[in-house]
């Protein structure tokens, strides 16, 4: 038997005043677009804002619907307007950020499985990182090289060639 090991190194700020202008700026987008979610329901509203390689900005929340599996995360919205938009065009950054009525926005949230899954497929497919910013409304804020790191062992179009 052998056994391997996963991990990966990321950076942690003790707040958004400590990023550089630019991630602060997107970082500071990603709150304000929470605020356009449709969260009817779980009252938890998810707002991200990518920067792409062509200097666009484009952003996106989450959706939800009485009808639970029908809801889209804020990533997916991001990611779908995205590749209508921009299909070829690399992501440099996405900053998420959300707010909630119930609890406090003062840590980073990741994304869920499925939109792992879907950052991951999107770099595949135009062959480049997206560095991903993750931060609530107040707090640390977290620094993520690749978001293919948070999904090890992905499943990809290389197993369907």
């Amino acid at each position: 038997m052998k056994e391997n090991k996963f991990e990966f190194n990321y950076k942690v700020y003790d707040s958004i005043s400590e990023l550089p202008e630019e991630q602060q700026w997107l970082l500071n987008e990603a709150r304000e677009v929470s605020a356009n979610a449709y969260a009817p329901y779980s009252n938890f509203q998810v707002g991200a804002v990518a920067k792409m390689a062509n200097g666009q900005i484009v952003a996106g929340s989450n959706q939800e619907n009485a009808s639970f599996p029908v809801g889209l995360c804020a990533e997916r919205v991001l990611l779908a307007s995205i590749s209508s938009l921009f299909p070829k065009v690399p992501i440099e950054t996405i900053a998420i950020s959300y707010r909630s009525d119930s609890q406090k926005s003062d840590h980073p949230i990741s994304p869920c499985g499925i939109c792992r899954q879907s950052l991951q497929e999107f770099e595949g497919r135009v062959n480049h990182p997206v560095q991903l910013i993750l931060g609530g409304m107040e707090g640390p804020v977290y620094v993520i090289d690749s978001a293919s790191r948070l999904l090890p062992l992905a499943f990809t179009s290389d197993e369907l060639r």
